[in-house]
Formats: structure tokens, sequence, C-alpha cells
């Protein structure tokens, strides 16, 4: 656990320089009973006390079990907190439309993000994301919903060492032993969408991003050929999910393309 003990004190330090540098003191995020939001909200409290708001926003589509265990973390952790429901929302869009559940689920994403930017403005605070890394490099999020944010701490931990950090934090064992599920409706199941368990596909991942292997590399390593066809497929295809719009050069100097300076820079 010592390796945890590290990442948490980087993790809290990253935080606080990061909104430091915006000049803003308050963070905000959505807490949805899941463990990735659950691990972001308990190193947003040690960063910044009561400096930080989360925010229950259920639907009419979401499990009650999963807002029953981000109330029991806001009350372990004393996390202050707002529920604000979407299901006005919802019912106002879709009232004479016919729509799947897909379409459901990621106009659900992009309407709690939108709640979260208004708060954020009100209370002059900023986003903090809660996309792990095997969900970034797969694509498995909504593009403008969950996966945005202005900042996120665990965008670099894969979703097996999620499960391992919020042991170490803690984390109510009600929400790390429940199945992974992006709740967007009923009976979701994120490995069920997947086809493999997140202990195969971080392994796989791992493989490919992190050492670098190539396709006959990993089978050689006993990979199977439809895995690791499956996460090359989706880590290309979804590229366009971990980029700001490309935008065509016209002019010498052309932000995302040769306007690279970091945010920080004193000019």
């Amino acid at each position: 656990m010592q390796r945890y003990k590290l990442i948490k004190s980087f993790l809290i330090k990253f935080l606080q320089e990061e909104v430091h540098k915006t000049g803003l003191k308050n963070v905000t995020l959505g807490i949805s009973g899941g463990i990735d939001s659950a691990v972001v909200a308990v190193l947003a409290k040690k960063a910044f006390k009561n400096n930080m708001l989360g925010i229950m926003m259920p639907s009419s589509n979401s499990s009650q079990n999963s807002l029953d265990d981000a109330f029991i973390l806001c009350k372990k952790f004393d996390i202050p907190y707002e529920t604000i429901s979407i299901t006005p929302i919802l019912e106002s869009y879709f009232k004479h439309k016919t729509a799947s559940n897909l379409r459901i689920g990621n106009f659900s994403a992009r309407a709690r993000m939108s709640i979260l930017y208004d708060i954020s403005a009100r209370d002059g605070a900023l986003v903090l994301g809660t996309s792990n890394k095997s969900e970034l490099l797969l694509g498995y999020g909504t593009i403008f919903g969950d996966l945005a944010s202005a900042i996120n701490p665990i965008g670099d931990l894969y979703k097996t060492q999620i499960f391992e950090f919020a042991k170490y934090l803690e984390i109510p064992e009600e929400i790390i032993s429940k199945p992974p599920s992006a709740d967007l409706w009923e009976g979701q199941s994120d490995e069920e969408d997947l086809g493999y368990t997140y202990a195969t596909i971080d392994k796989a991942l791992e493989a490919f991003v992190d050492e670098r292997m190539n396709e006959e590399e990993m089978e050689k390593a006993g990979f199977e050929p439809e895995l690791v066809s499956l996460i090359k497929s989706k880590i290309y295809k979804n590229q366009f999910k971990r980029k700001q719009p490309i935008i065509a050069k016209i002019s010498h100097r052309t932000v995302g393309h040769d306007f690279l300076y970091a945010r920080d820079i004193k000019l």
C-alpha cells in the first residue's frame, strides 16, 4: 500500500497546485455512487476541505442503490453535497420522442455536465473529472458529458488500480464491491458492454499502451486476438474524444497546431 500512499499525496498536491494556478479556490464534481467519483470526491475533500461540493444528479433511470451509496460516501467523509434531479430535463426533451437507451444515456451525461458547469460558474469552482485511464483509452464515456472536466486526477490510473486505490482510501465496501456501471439505464453493466472484465482489459491495455507491444507480440504473450483487435480499434477510433476539436489551419499561428504555450507561462 506504500505505492498508493505516495499516489494519494501526489494527487492531493496536484489538485491543489492546478486549482491555485487558475486563481480559484473551489472545486465541484458529480458523485454518482460509483467507485471513480468516490475516489475523486475523497481526494477533493482531503485537498480542499469544505471548498469542494459534490453534486448528485439522479434520474428516473438511475438505481436507488447508487444514490444510497453516494449518500453513504458523503456521510462517511463529511463531503458537502447537493442533490439535483435531471428527470424533468429528460422528460421535457424526450416527451414526444422515441429514443434508444444509448441516446438517453448520452443526453443524461451531458445534462449532468451542464449542471456541473453551471454550479462551477455559481461557486467560482473548477469541475473535476472522474474518468479513469481504461475509460479514456477505450472511449468508454460521453464526449462533452462525463469525459468533460477542467482537471482530472485519476485519468492515468487503470480501473483495476482504482479498485485498489479505493480500498486504500477506505471507500465504503458497498461501492467497491458492486459491478462497475455508468448507471445510465436499468441493468447497464460496463463489463457486459465491453465484453471482457476490467481485469482482462487492463492487462491488455497496459501491454499495448505502456509496454508498447504490437499485435503479434501481444498474441505471443497469450492475449486473445479478439481482445487485441478490440482494444486497438477502440483506442484509435476514439482518439477524437481525447482531443480538442481539430481546427483547420489557415494562419501562421493556429491554436492547437502552433500555439502550444503552457497556460501558466508568464509573457
